[in-house]
């Protein structure tokens, strides 16, 4: 099957089927791109990952992008990305057409709140498993959660957290080196 076919239906499927944006989509498109098909490796999904977040936009979008430019160049993001937002886009337009017949449906609002904690599910598990990849362990697991505290409890812009961490990770790096 033609890869850019193969692509666009895989990050369609994805698009279309995950409810809780991007950090949901992350497991899937782990599975279908590096377990499955074996495209890139794991360790450039992770890289690709970080690049994706650390981007501005969403994220689903960002990690589809970066995923098909490392498949095919730029043809191959344009592919990835119209997979990953056509689904979205057109379940949208659905809704907006036919939302005021049900705004107001108890049994719709009921649904909607059954969703949240598997969404929180969703989240949760591909972030426990992407600590792992990046081999966070006990003495390293003070760096996200002072990040996400100072984001959380003191309003710091998560634009400073990112660049602080490149900059720690740089002058890290060159302090190991230099004592190695």
């Amino acid at each position: 099957m033609n890869i850019y076919i193969e692509a666009f239906g895989i990050f369609f499927k994805i698009g279309a089927f995950t409810i809780g944006g991007g950090y949901a989509m992350v497991p899937l498109i782990e599975n279908e791109i590096v377990t499955k098909r074996k495209w890139i490796s794991q360790s450039d999904f992770i890289d690709l990952l970080a690049i994706s977040q650390s981007a501005p936009g969403i994220l689903a979008v960002n990690i589809s992008i970066f995923i098909g430019y490392k498949l095919r160049g730029i043809f191959g993001s344009i592919i990835t990305a119209l997979g990953t937002v056509l689904p979205s886009f057109l379940i949208i337009l659905s809704i907006a057409l036919f939302f005021h017949r049900f705004q107001d449906n108890h049994t719709v609002e009921c649904i909607f709140k059954g969703i949240r904690p598997a969404v929180v599910a969703l989240i949760a598990a591909p972030t426990f498993g992407m600590a792992k990849s990046a081999r966070i362990n006990r003495y390293t697991l003070w760096i996200p959660v002072v990040s996400a505290l100072l984001i959380w409890l003191m309003g710091f812009s998560p634009i400073w957290i990112i660049i602080g961490a490149g900059v720690g990770g740089f002058l890290w790096g060159k302090i190991s080196s230099y004592f190695s």
